[in-house]
């Protein structure tokens, strides 16, 4: 009961009270009335005490109660958390914060937030399968006939990046070259292939930042970005090879898998380089080995200026020219001999056969080879061109024959042109002082109707290592003019198929002292699977 329902019921009692004391003083009640009206009244009191009591008591057992229920309630809550941090294993404290992954053109990189160190994987594969229709001139010409079929030319896979912004880093591996080469008697050799193909492995600093502009000082093992067609990047050329000039040139000191330490200083329009340059991996090193026969290191030095003097939005003017030495040929330690050869295949490496050759050149003493370079580019368009002098110097005291040899001077080069259908241009990349590859506006996709980015070359290519003909100290190597056009499938800014179809023609004597004919002329078409990242 409420103490407002007592209150009321007490009110109500002393009203009636106080009616039945009125009505016995008009009416001369007996006292025993009022004694009895006044025991009814105690009696009453005392209840409504005793309610109030129980009222109070009901009041504190329900606040006691809901103290109880919450006290319980957090004793259970506290007992599901332990029982679920129980259940979930122990971990140590949580990483810190700060490092980035990202995917730039497909290539997983890792760095920290500050972008201060960075480590990415790189790769790229090129296959190529083809086929020749090769023709000698004579059954004297060597070759007689040309294997077509497939070639992995690069498989390269490996790390770049850097190190608190200034080192700079590659370690690259190439499995291909599947048949680039006949092997070599050298343990670990393989079939096809060098002792090593180790093809970066170099660190580079950059924080040096003269006159206005970049400088690397790099040293390992390099790809030199000597020659315009060498600094280009075979993921960007316009034909499966590089014209042959160019090769015969790198192959004498500079190129790929090249031992160097140099510097490069660049800005937007000028690059100047010069390193000193040391014998390519896989070089024999030893001095006492009997088979295969030791042999000393060979060194020598590529220097390059080049720039990109004219550019606008849509155009571009790039010129240069490139000098090289070979400073010491390598000497056969067993046999004393010192030589310098010439060669390269015909302008694709199905078939690891040369067509030209000046063979072992007897008594080197050095080599030096001097180039020019020019291209241009107006939007989709670009062409390029370089040529090339070598000079062969045969003073080596070996004590060997032709001892007091004239020098030798050889001659070559390219001129090609690419125009992209689907509009697109390449990029001047001043680092190297090169141009980069053809990226697709639209890449192939079935689902979004891009097409990629479609393009194509021409290029005429001639070398002539014949030298002194008529001559007993002459070199006959021959001279090779090959005629390439190109369709290139630019799929994506990874996938690439490239389509080349080759004329060539190789005129050679069997010797300097003999006319006889030992050409060839062949056909060659071939395919280029690619990607890279």
């Amino acid at each position: 009961m409420s103490r407002t329902r007592i209150a009321a019921t007490a009110i109500g009692l002393a009203g009636a009270l106080a009616a039945s004391q009125a009505q016995a003083q008009s009416a001369n009640s007996s006292e025993q009335e009022i004694a009895l009206l006044k025991q009814q009244l105690r009696m009453l009191e005392q209840k409504l005490d005793k309610l109030q009591s129980q009222t109070a008591a009901n009041t504190a057992a329900t606040a006691k109660a809901r103290v109880e229920a919450k006290a319980e309630a957090r004793s259970e809550a506290k007992a599901v958390v332990a029982n679920a941090n129980a259940a979930i294993p122990l971990k140590g404290p949580a990483p810190a914060s700060g490092v980035v992954v990202t995917m730039p053109n497909n290539r997983p990189t890792i760095c920290t937030a500050d972008q201060a160190n960075c480590v990415a994987i790189t790769g790229r594969l090129h296959y190529d399968v083809g086929g020749y229709d090769y023709r000698p001139n004579t059954a004297a010409t060597v070759p007689q006939k040309l294997d077509s079929g497939q070639n992995v030319r690069r498989a390269r896979i490996g790390v770049a990046g850097k190190f608190f912004n200034d080192w700079n880093f590659a370690l690259i591996y190439d499995f291909g070259g599947t048949s680039d080469g006949f092997g070599g008697a050298a343990p670990g050799s393989l079939p096809g292939g060098g002792v090593s193909g180790v093809e970066n492995a170099y660190i580079s600093y950059t924080g040096l930042k003269p006159f206005g502009g970049k400088m690397a000082v790099e040293a390992g093992i390099m790809d030199l970005p000597y020659t315009l067609d060498e600094a280009t990047s075979s993921n960007d050329i316009m034909f499966m090879e590089r014209a042959s000039a160019g090769i015969v040139a790198t192959n004498i000191a500079a190129g790929d898998f090249r031992s160097a330490a140099g510097t490069r200083w660049y800005n937007d329009q000028l690059w100047i380089g010069g390193y000193v340059t040391g014998p390519s991996t896989g070089a024999i090193h030893s001095a006492s080995s009997a088979a295969p026969a030791g042999t000393s290191e060979q060194y020598g030095a590529v220097a390059r200026i080049a720039g990109n003097p004219i550019s606008g939005k849509d155009y571009s003017v790039h010129i240069g020219a490139d000098a090289q030495w070979l400073i010491q040929p390598p000497r056969n330690l067993i046999a004393n001999t010192q030589t310098v050869t010439l060669s390269d295949r015909p302008e694709l490496r199905l078939d690891p056969t040369t067509l030209i050759s000046t063979g072992a050149i007897a008594n080197a003493s050095g080599a030096q080879v001097y180039s020019v370079e020019a291209a241009a580019t107006y939007g989709p368009l670009i062409l390029q061109g370089e040529y090339f002098w070598y000079n062969i110097d045969r003073t080596a005291n070996t004590g060997l024959a032709p001892i007091g040899a004239p020098s030798l001077e050889f001659q070559g080069g390219y001129a090609q042109a690419g125009y992209v259908l689907t509009g697109e241009g390449r990029s001047y990349n001043a680092a190297n002082a090169a141009y980069n590859g053809v990226k697709p506006a639209h890449p192939f996709s079935l689902d979004g109707g891009g097409w990629g980015a479609w393009e194509i070359a021409g290029r005429f290519s001639t070398i002539d290592l014949n030298n002194q003909l008529g001559t007993a100290t002459g070199i006959a190597g021959g001279r090779q003019t090959v005629y390439t056009a190109a369709l290139n499938w630019y799929v994506n800014g990874n996938v690439r198929f490239m389509l080349d179809y080759l004329h060539g023609t190789v005129s050679r004597q069997a010797s300097p002292v003999s006319t006889a004919d030992v050409g060839s002329k062949f056909d060659a078409v071939a395919m280029r699977t690619q990607f890279a990242f």
